[in-house]
């Protein structure tokens, strides 16, 4: 619920911040849902080199970061170099939404950004795994929701999220159904 306020205020905030600067002509609508479909390859080139950059630093300090997540004073203690990392891990995700924002849109983000590490958390509680899981979900989310909006002639981004937020609901229906039994 306070992500939601957060992200809520935020949004707001930054459209009165746009109105009240002279002279800002922004289409707002393309930063909410972006273009997904008419993303240059210059872009797509980039968004590839920041992934890989990405992967490589995870899996370099993987234990680290693994450490730091569960407890940072333990992981502190044992010699992890606990602020660089958190630092790192801020860095990489702020410029991560920066870069796939004007791409994929805001609401895209969020949703690619919470709906499938938590369908993973459902099945799994290892963290590896559930980063392997979550892209894997991301993925078939966006060629579902893709495929959805190309024979439904749908918005793209709507599409991966209403396909990524049903994957959810079944999810969790599935895991509480077992729960029960």
């Amino acid at each position: 619920a306070l992500v939601g306020i957060m992200w809520a205020a935020g949004m707001a905030f930054g459209i009165i911040l746009m109105d009240l600067t002279p002279g800002y002509n922004v289409d707002l609508m393309s930063y909410l849902f972006g273009s997904l479909l008419a993303v240059p390859t210059s872009d797509i080139l980039i968004m590839a080199v920041l992934d890989l950059a990405i992967l490589a630093v995870v899996l370099f300090w993987y234990k680290d970061f693994l450490s730091l997540s569960f407890d940072a004073e333990f992981a502190l203690s044992t010699g992890v170099p606990v602020r660089l990392l958190y630092t790192l891990m801020q860095v990489m995700t702020a410029v991560t939404v920066v870069m796939v924002i004007q791409v994929a849109g805001l609401i895209l983000v969020i949703a690619l950004l919470t709906i499938p590490p938590m369908l993973a958390e459902l099945f799994t509680s290892s963290l590896w795994k559930m980063m392997a899981l979550a892209t894997l979900a991301s993925l078939v989310f966006c060629l579902a929701g893709l495929a959805l909006s190309w024979h439904l002639d749908l918005t793209s981004g709507a599409s991966i999220i209403a396909f990524a937020t049903a994957a959810y609901l079944g999810g969790w229906w599935m895991q509480s159904w077992r729960r029960r039994a």
